[in-house]
């Protein structure tokens, strides 16, 4: 089974809220809320493909990332390997370069979207860590 590899960032606001973004029309788990993030290129430090990612999706540059948890899952037809990093401190402002719509919210809020599967552990991990 094929193992892909995505890094994803907590960015968390000064009210303890969460970015999260809507997975766009015509990709898998269209509609789901996610966190967002990427995959890695080949040779990408997780570091380095999180800070690109968020450039591509959001326009912002992280400033400081630091590992928080992973969650391993599988899907169907891959099994997903996900790193989740705070990101506190970030020039530019949040915005969907692609089109996908954001939000943000308290880490106990977050259980009442729909998400992809493999997100929903990475949402205790946060109620867990900063509360709800």
């Amino acid at each position: 089974m094929k193992i892909v590899y995505v890094v994803a960032a907590a960015l968390v606001d000064g009210d303890g809220r969460v970015l999260l973004a809507q997975r766009p029309e015509g990709k898998s788990l269209a509609g789901l809320w996610e966190f967002p993030g990427g995959k890695l290129e080949p040779g990408e430090s997780p570091e380095t493909a999180l800070v690109r990612e968020l450039d591509e999706e959001l326009g912002i540059v992280a400033e400081e990332l630091a590992p928080f948890t992973f969650v391993s899952f599988g899907y169907p037809d891959f099994h997903l390997v996900m790193l989740l990093y705070w990101c506190r401190r970030w020039q530019g402002q949040p915005h969907g370069r692609d089109g996908q719509a954001l939000r943000w919210e308290r880490p106990g809020a977050m259980a009442a979207l729909p998400m992809p599967p493999a997100d929903v552990p990475l949402v205790e991990a946060l109620v867990a860590a900063i509360g709800a």
